[in-house]
């Protein structure tokens, strides 16, 4: 039997890009893997996935079908030395210091902490509120506050949804490249547009950025003026949709399952519910990489210029759907981070971003509710475009009085 959950996610898969779903299923039923005409060789076994991961001497995040390979046409040449190689290395040992537990909990608490109090307040006092556009201004908050981006005090949380939906056109330059990862002219432009768009601030604070800023830190690496746009733009793309995305089907997962009301009861789950909305919504559901040189994988043989794509979200969801109580799972070791010399860089900086949006939930005391809900169609990273939510009290409490003033035959 199909769970509610399940039909959201299935149907949030299909809003966004509707072949999505199809390929995501292809992805169960090639296990552990299997070469697909077209999109190249599919892998859902996650030791064979971690191998790829670990694996630079034969697999690249340059090469043709890789991600790497697709931001090199929107950003510029520079991403294939600093994608891959020593200078991947030295430049993420740079940066690595900004992201540690303790550095994200302050970056969340002085970036986002008017926002999550205002949360709380809202439902404390039986208002609705919409993770929708929370999910996109809370992270747009906290990565412009990471790169060095300047808030406006006045209008900041219309820059920091402008910022959003610059950040998704980019990313939505990528829907739809199952074969390849080669763009045409008219693409490469306008994700270069993108680009040019979210580092337009980069040149003014160049100079003055703060060292502990993406902006600071690149500068400090002796990065010139235009690399540090590009990185720039990588690190907003990379830390505002997926997380959105995240935010948004964690509340309502969390819903949809009946898993709140155990939250609420029991609040030392709270990163078991964080762990569990990482793995069920594994918010970048298929990672592509090149094969660089003749390897023997699974039993299989691959060839220099073959594809590889690694069905995360099919690896995750094997163990099926939201459970609180399933516990870490060794074999699966976080691979909705990815792996390797290129495991996600803000991986604490997330878990601190999703258990702070939980508690402030959880000081209202009480379960929320999912009023209404709408996906967002037609967009590269599967999310909510609104996601209402109210108190359960709250919402019991309306009933009863349209119930009470409702007039009768």
């Amino acid at each position: 039997m199909i769970t509610a959950a399940a039909r959201h996610e299935f149907a949030l898969h299909g809003a966004a890009q509707p072949a999505l779903p199809l390929v995501l299923n292809a992805g169960a039923l090639v296990r552990p893997m299997r070469k697909v005409p077209m999109l190249g060789w599919l892998v859902a076994d996650p030791e064979l996935a971690r191998e790829i991961h670990g694996d630079g001497d034969h697999f690249s995040l340059v090469g043709e079908g890789a991600s790497g390979h697709w931001w090199a046409q929107m950003l510029g040449d520079f991403v294939y030395h600093r994608f891959e190689g020593p200078g991947h290395t030295e430049f993420r040992a740079a940066l690595a210091d900004m992201f540690t537990p303790a550095r994200s909990r302050a970056l969340v608490d002085r970036a986002v902490g008017p926002m999550l109090e205002a949360l709380t307040a809202d439902l404390h006092a039986g208002r609705s509120v919409d993770i929708g556009p929370f999910a996109r201004e809370y992270t747009g908050r906290i990565m412009a506050d990471i790169a060095g981006i300047p808030i406006s005090a006045d209008d900041g949380t219309a820059q920091c949804l402008a910022l959003f939906d610059t950040v998704e056109r980019m990313a939505d330059q990528a829907k739809g490249i199952w074969a390849t990862t080669t763009v045409g002219a008219r693409v490469e432009a306008r994700g270069r547009d993108a680009g040019r768009r979210l580092s337009a601030a980069v040149p003014e604070v160049y100079a003055t950025a703060a060292p502990d800023t993406v902006i600071g830190r690149c500068r400090e690496f002796g990065m010139g003026i235009e690399e540090t746009r590009g990185i720039t733009t990588l690190m907003l793309v990379a830390g505002t949709a997926t997380l959105a995305s995240t935010l948004g089907r964690m509340v309502a997962l969390l819903h949809d399952t009946g898993a709140v009301r155990e939250l609420v009861a029991d609040r030392s789950l709270i990163p078991a519910a964080v762990r569990e909305a990482l793995r069920v919504t594994s918010s970048m559901p298929i990672v592509g990489r090149g094969v660089t040189a003749d390897v023997t994988l699974g039993g299989h043989d691959l060839h220099a210029g073959d594809k590889v794509k690694i069905m995360t979200l099919t690896i995750n969801n094997e163990l099926g759907g939201y459970d609180l109580h399933l516990g870490k799972v060794p074999h699966l070791r976080q691979l909705w981070f990815g792996g390797g010399r290129h495991l996600c860089l803000g991986a604490a900086l997330t878990h601190v971003q999703l258990t702070r949006v939980l508690e402030a939930l959880l000081a209202v005391q009480e379960p929320w509710i999912v009023s209404d809900r709408r996906y967002r169609r037609n967009v590269f990273v599967p999310m909510y475009e609104r996601l209402t939510i109210r108190r359960e009290r709250a919402v019991r409490t309306r009933n009863a009085l349209i119930g009470v003033l409702a007039p009768r035959g």
